[in-house]
């Protein structure tokens, strides 16, 4: 008789990990306390980035932080407050940010970003899917000589990684991008990297998972679980009681407040990121990073996306209107001819992404519990490195051979 699993949490690391168990043959239910249509999962960037190598964790980003801290419009933003778990991350993050982790890191990410690429391109051959996906690689644009220093830095990085990356002039920017104003020194340029239409994916993949009978339980949350002999029994939502052979723990920043109750301190702190959508012509057709403003560019089916910040402030789904200014005023700095609205700008949206203090997703079993598989912590890589995890969680779940070294996931690596 085939197991039942229930997954925690319907984002994209739940569908994902949904999507690969029911090809194992087992019966999948997902129970999610929202709608299902919102959140981080669906006002990300839609990257697919091999490129994104360096984790947030690297030096001299913790200083940034502290000189940032009382401008609620910077690219990272840390509030300050006296709370145990924020402290205890600070203090595992501080103890990161250095050269010999990132040097640990980034095949680390690399590896599992790749793996999520293949699987985005076989499940779209596979399953007929016609979501939005592209390959036009991705541009690092710069404003000033020291960050497209350090951007062709980590472009070098990057090709002794393997990667197809580049540095390129500005007669070749206008070449990729004829007819747009750039108001850039330099940039770089990722041929590898891939983007898509969050809301599209998200669609398609759910009418999937529910034809092929996985029972979604949405508006429902999750308030206890009953543990028995070091494996949970069952867990008690506000609508139901549902028991189940495997559990899987996908609710991104959320994840701390029910594996506290399991005795996993898991240190992820919500990132807070926003959006802007413009239905108006822009002109771009590649997908684009303002390097100095950390603002995401990304020209998606019917729109251009704006997104950006990394606000760790606690769980809370405020708009901050001076960090959605923020993202609006980078867009105009560097392409002068675009201008978001008002009104677009009142329609920004936000999404909560969990962010370890190690910059590195957990992925894998605690040795507090038998039954429970989490995987979280993947800040704003989440959707670049969904597909791969699902895949990790099917095959921890199956006691198949992982397809990447899971120790670098390990759910106790930083207790």
């Amino acid at each position: 008789m085939s197991k039942k699993v229930v997954i925690i949490g319907g984002g994209i690391i739940g569908l994902c990990s949904a999507y690969y168990l029911q090809k194992e043959g087992y019966h999948v239910t997902i129970v999610d306390q929202s709608n299902l249509d919102s959140g981080a999962s669906y006002v990300n960037a839609g990257y697919l980035s091999p490129s994104h190598i360096i984790p947030l964790s690297a030096p001299g980003v913790m200083k940034k932080g502290l000189k940032w801290m009382f401008n609620k419009s910077s690219p990272l933003y840390i509030k300050p407050r006296l709370d145990a778990d924020f402290l205890k991350w600070v203090w595992a993050f501080n103890k990161s940010c250095n050269a010999q982790h990132v040097k640990k890191a980034i095949p680390v990410i690399k590896n599992i970003s790749l793996l999520s690429q293949d699987l985005y391109d076989d499940i779209k051959k596979d399953e007929k899917f016609s979501f939005h996906y592209e390959k036009k690689g991705l541009l690092m644009l710069c404003q000033t000589d020291k960050m497209l220093e350090e951007e062709i830095k980590t472009s070098n990085l990057a090709v002794q990684e393997g990667l197809d990356a580049k540095e390129i002039s500005l007669p070749e920017l206008n070449r990729l991008e004829p007819g747009l104003k750039i108001n850039v020194k330099g940039a770089t340029y990722y041929k590898c990297d891939s983007h898509t239409t969050p809301q599209e994916f998200m669609e398609e993949m759910k009418a999937y998972l529910k034809s092929g009978g996985v029972v979604f339980y949405a508006n429902e949350k999750v308030q206890d679980l009953e543990v028995e002999n070091q494996k949970i029994a069952s867990i008690i939502t506000n609508k139901q009681i549902l028991k189940a052979d495997e559990f899987v723990l996908a609710t991104g920043s959320w994840a701390p407040l029910l594996s506290k109750k399991l005795g996993i301190g898991l240190l992820v702190q919500a990132g807070k990121g926003y959006r802007i959508n413009t239905t108006s012509p822009t002109g771009i057709t590649i997908p684009a990073i303002l390097a100095e403003a950390k603002v995401a560019v990304t020209p998606m089916n019917g729109m251009t996306r704006f997104a950006g910040t990394m606000e760790i402030a606690g769980i809370n789904q405020n708009i901050n209107k001076a960090r959605v200014e923020a993202i609006a005023d980078a867009a105009n700095r560097y392409y002068p001819e675009i201008n978001l609205t008002t009104k677009e700008k009142n329609h920004a949206a936000c999404g909560l992404r969990p962010v370890s203090p190690d910059g590195l997703p957990y992925i894998g079993k605690s040795s507090k519990c038998k039954n429970l598989t989490i995987a979280t912590g993947h800040a704003m890589m989440g959707w670049t490195m969904a597909t791969g995890t699902g895949k990790l969680v099917s095959e921890i779940i199956s006691e198949q051979k992982p397809s990447l070294d899971l120790d670098n996931y390990h759910i106790d690596r930083m207790f």
